[in-house]
């Protein structure tokens, strides 16, 4: 039943053979899959997947049963030449990841390369993506495009040497980080960019989905006051800073803390001031900071 629909939806599409077909997979919710991936997948004579123990039950809910072929980060070289000799002989191939659009954070890059180079032709199948799907939840009103960075280092140090770089720049970024991590960034993103505003988006299109949009400063807080929240998949995603602090520069975490303390006890006026003499951060910035937080965490009047 599921094919005939299938068929009937995205059947007058061409489906060319001696084609690799590049297929985006649910995130989560086995709903989002596509009716024209369906189809494909029931077209295709192998399909290459990053797990075929992720890949074979998917096939079976279809009612589908195809030849599989082990495709990942640790032998994309050599599978892929098993998928162009597939292609020689006039197959249609399809590739999949465990779950999303493959080639974005996934395999599949070296694999697209390869075929093309062999000269065979790639077709992609757009669906399930966790960045788009994050971007889209996290209201992010100042961003105008993204930056897509994925998993930082395991590592502390250069987690936080990653980190200190990303806040230098202005615009959107979407990481990705696994559970037994999220603790860890939570405390780097804390110390390194209090001030910044980030979308935690976890367990995306699946039944406890939960996306909370705060400062960093107020993550490792918020994911400790109940330890549910440390479980499953994460999205962040970090928001563009405000226009005024992209022009001259994010503000360095010293710079913030002082700029948090002197607010609460000055004219706004004198607390920019008194906080770009000290640390040498832009006026500016500091300025559209202390509105924020005057905002926010009112203090006594000032002739400001």
């Amino acid at each position: 039943m599921i094919q005939q629909a299938a068929a009937s939806a995205a059947g007058a599409q061409q489906y060319p053979k001696a084609t690799l077909y590049v297929v985006a997979t649910p995130i989560g919710n086995l709903a989002d899959l596509t009716l024209r991936a369906i189809h494909a997948l029931g077209l295709v004579d192998a399909v290459a997947c990053e797990d075929t123990r992720v890949t074979a039950p998917l096939l079976r809910h279809l009612g589908l049963d195809k030849p599989l072929i082990a495709l990942h980060e640790h032998n994309e070289a050599q599978a892929a030449g098993v998928v162009i000799e597939r292609l020689v002989r006039g197959e249609r191939v399809a590739y999949v990841s465990d779950a999303g659009t493959p080639a974005v954070s996934d395999p599949g890059a070296r694999l697209v390369a390869a075929v093309r180079a062999a000269g065979h032709r790639v077709l992609p199948l757009p669906g399930p993506s966790s960045v788009t799907t994050a971007l889209s939840a996290a209201g992010d009103t100042q961003g105008e495009g993204f930056r897509f960075v994925g998993f930082l280092s395991s590592k502390a140090v250069e987690r936080t040497a990653q980190l200190r770089e990303l806040a230098t720049r202005p615009e959107t970024t979407v990481l990705f980080e696994a559970p037994h991590r999220i603790a860890a960034l939570a405390g780097a993103l804390a110390e390194v960019m209090p001030a910044r505003s980030l979308s935690l988006c976890r367990e995306l299109t699946k039944q406890f989905e939960h996306v909370e949009t705060l400062d960093a400063e107020a993550l490792p807080g918020w994911l400790a006051a109940d330890p549910h929240r440390l479980r499953g998949e994460f999205v962040l995603v970090l928001h563009a800073l405000p226009a005024a602090a992209a022009e001259d520069g994010p503000m360095i975490a010293s710079a913030e803390r002082l700029l948090r303390t002197l607010v609460a006890a000055l004219p706004l006026k004198q607390a920019v001031a008194l906080t770009a003499e000290a640390t040498g951060a832009p006026r500016n910035a500091l300025y559209e900071r202390a509105l924020q937080l005057r905002s926010g965490a009112p203090t006594e009047d000032d002739d400001a």
